[in-house]
């Protein structure tokens, strides 16, 4: 649904988003975040983002904020995960979407709380060859189908279109195209989920080969997906409709049915279930962990045993799956809407102070919960302007604000509390050097 939403507004420029989730998303998290993160997180014995925030910057308080920011708003992140997998099923197989949707929900439900991270763990690399498989076939038979004939023609025939589908034609573009470009490849260095396979990392050998590796794997995968999304204006005059609504989120479903044997598209449904689930598995596994164990135990019962802690989890995991559905029952117009809500508020509160905690001693606690406090109020303000539409902003200026949509605030929410950060923490009391000693073990580092 993503893909093809911003393949439809974007056209082939949508080939930008794809290399910044490669270069910034992947490479640049993996150069600059992935050893540091080990070293530190290592020293201080945290396996968590709630965690690294409370021994960092010295604050109980913040671990207990983060837990409940990453579970309550890891919950529509997960909606759109259902949303977009219920519409696949309904476009291939003709399933009613709230059947399939409801089908999805237990599956997840058995997946997660039967497997644990086992279940994760142990079909990652066959998920990620079957993701590989399908989104080659997938090019495959979308860019020789009749109405795509070729990359070439696709260019002309897009361009005969508009020209917009091959570059953005004015500054109002290029703002919502950068918008995304930062939301999904910045965005990816503040995501507890992401982040934590820092954790694990044994070697700088490690890093390296993770780094190439998970490199070409994003680049492939990503541009495989915005361009088959990019091509959308040839399949179709106008958005598909759900319930009489146009709905940007069955373009991909709806190309899939088309260009595809029958054969392929159940293997490109296994490929996009398999990336689902892995999405869903992160999610859910560290919102419920977050809560189990950072929250309760972690703050509130130290000496709970940890055979109530796991029954806890496992509860936590059906709330989160269960409330997920809720949302994608009542789905906002676009999973770009629910993604960029998800993303904008998490990034946006954890990755300066994650950043500037890892990286610059400096950093206070005052710092960091502006930035954190900063981050939330940009990007939930921003959606609630989206949907109150406040009387004292015109009508250009909302109308402009709908065309950059919630991409926009999701993405200040994360560049502004780099700003923020620094700047209180400059002006705020600095921790002790006992404390900075702990943190970053030497006075070398310190400097």
């Amino acid at each position: 649904g993503f893909a093809g939403k911003v393949g439809w507004g974007f056209g082939l420029s949508a080939l930008l988003i794809a290399f910044g989730n490669a270069i910034i998303g992947t490479y640049m998290a993996w150069k600059v975040l992935g050893y540091r993160t080990r070293e530190i997180t290592s020293r201080l014995n945290v396996l968590t983002m709630p965690s690294f925030l409370e021994v960092r910057f010295d604050s109980t308080p913040m671990k207990v904020f983060a837990c409940l920011i990453i579970f309550i708003f890891f919950i529509p992140y997960s909606a759109s995960v259902f949303m977009g997998l219920s519409y696949l099923f309904e476009s291939i197989f003709n399933i009613p979407y709230i059947a399939a949707l409801l089908f999805m929900t237990i599956i997840a439900a058995l997946y997660l709380v039967l497997g644990g991270y086992r279940a994760i763990s142990m079909i990652d690399f066959v998920q990620g060859l079957i993701m590989l498989t399908g989104i080659v076939l997938m090019v495959y038979f979308v860019s020789g189908h009749r109405v795509v004939d070729g990359f070439a023609n696709a260019y002309r025939s897009l361009m005969s279109i508009s020209p917009d589908y091959i570059y953005p034609g004015n500054w109002k573009a290029w703002i919502a195209l950068t918008s995304v470009i930062i939301l999904t490849s910045l965005g990816t260095w503040g995501l507890p989920q992401m982040v934590q396979k820092f954790y694990g990392i044994r070697s700088t050998a490690v890093i390296y080969q993770a780094t190439i590796v998970s490199t070409i794997f994003a680049l492939i995968i990503t541009t495989g997906a915005y361009y088959v999304g990019s091509l959308s204006h040839l399949f179709f005059d106008e958005l598909p409709k759900f319930n009489g609504q146009a709905t940007p989120d069955l373009i991909m479903p709806n190309i899939i049915s088309q260009t595809l044997p029958e054969l392929v598209a159940v293997l490109i449904l296994v490929l996009v279930l398999s990336a689902s689930m892995s999405t869903l598995s992160s999610l859910v596994l560290v919102s419920s962990s977050s809560v189990s164990i950072d929250l309760i135990k972690g703050a509130l019962f130290p000496e709970l045993n940890p055979r109530v802690v796991i029954k806890i989890m496992r509860i936590l995991c059906v709330v989160f799956i269960g409330l997920s559905l809720w949302i994608a029952l009542r789905p906002p117009d676009v999973i770009l809407t629910l993604m960029s809500l998800s993303w904008g508020t998490v990034a946006g509160a954890f990755l300066a102070p994650y950043i500037f905690g890892l990286f610059w001693p400096r950093t206070t606690r005052a710092g960091a919960w502006a930035g954190m406090i900063t981050g939330l109020i940009v990007s939930l303000g921003g959606y609630a302007v989206l949907v109150v539409k406040p009387a004292f902003i015109s009508q250009a200026t909302m109308n402009l604000l709908y065309s950059w949509g919630t991409p926009f605030f999701g993405s200040l929410a994360m560049i502004i509390p780099l700003i923020v950060v620094p700047a209180v923490s400059l002006i705020t009391r600095q921790y002790p050097e006992s404390h900075l000693l702990k943190i970053y073990a030497s006075d070398r580092q310190l400097n």
